[in-house]
């Protein structure tokens, strides 16, 4: 986003400095027409096009056409940070009481799959089959502390990401987001994720989620459509790499839930809920 620089009013001071150097340069360029070198011109300036707005006579949407809740928070139930250090909580703990604290959701910034879920709440018994990451931890607030970045495997490829702030003695959910993941990348204070397209061969999804202070919470900043990265070494024609499966709108058990941001969650495949009380931990 580039931000026009704010009018000068005539007689500012910034106007005298620029007023100033300019017969400065001017001198210089005149003593050195004495010299070997003198000044060349780099030819004409091109013509700067500013921004046009099409159909003027449109008036402004008056309310947004639907809420994706990326601005949606959570305070997590029965976690307790100490020293506001987020390397204190155990993460599995941490997405272990979401579970709990939403049992049978399915949707939203809490979905989860049913096998997703009972793998969780079984981390302890079965660690090598907990689809909870190992976590990371980055300062992306700007507050002077870390957050706590944790990373879900769920069935179809798919990944969710979340992200902890310490806040007042707890942990507060400040991004949820669940997508066919090529991978997850921290640039500075941005949480990068780059996600696959089936519908445009060759492209892929980049989002930068960037905390907003106004919204308390992590947005997705930039959205793009961008040609997939090529290894330097692979051979030409072989595209990339990185499988891309397929992305659809669809939930069924034989595709793959769509792309979702905070307030959407991939939703389960078709199935017959199972009995609530194996979802108590």
């Amino acid at each position: 986003m580039v931000f026009p620089r704010p009018p000068v009013r005539p007689g500012s001071p910034v106007r005298v400095r620029t007023t100033a150097l300019a017969a400065v340069a001017a001198l210089v360029a005149l003593a050195g027409c004495g010299t070997g070198g003198g000044l060349e011109s780099d030819g004409p300036t091109p013509t700067a096009v500013g921004p046009v707005r099409l159909w003027p006579e449109l008036p402004p949407a008056s309310d947004p056409p639907a809420d994706y809740g990326e601005t949606d928070t959570e305070r997590v139930p029965g976690i307790t940070v100490r020293n506001a250090d987020v390397r204190t909580v155990d993460p599995v703990a941490v997405v272990r009481a979401e579970v709990a604290a939403h049992p049978d959701t399915y949707t939203g910034a809490d979905g989860m799959y049913e096998e997703t879920a009972r793998a969780i709440l079984a981390c302890d018994t079965a660690p090598a089959a907990c689809p909870v990451l190992s976590p990371y931890y980055r300062d992306l607030t700007g507050n002077g502390r870390d957050e706590l970045i944790v990373g879900i495997r769920m069935p179809e490829q798919q990944v969710a990401v979340r992200v902890y702030l310490a806040e007042r003695g707890g942990l507060t959910r400040v991004m949820s987001t669940v997508d066919q993941v090529i991978s997850v990348e921290l640039a500075g204070r941005d949480l990068i994720v780059r996600a696959a397209s089936a519908g445009i061969p060759g492209y892929e999804y980049r989002t930068a989620w960037s905390w907003d202070e106004r919204q308390h919470s992590m947005l997705p900043a930039r959205d793009e459509i961008v040609p997939v990265r090529t290894p330097p070494d692979a051979p030409r024609g072989s595209g990339t790499g990185t499988p891309r499966p397929e992305r659809t709108s669809q939930s069924t058990p034989e595709q793959t839930p769509a792309r979702t941001s905070q307030s959407t969650p991939a939703p389960p495949p078709e199935r017959t809920p199972e009995p609530t009380t194996e979802r108590t931990p």
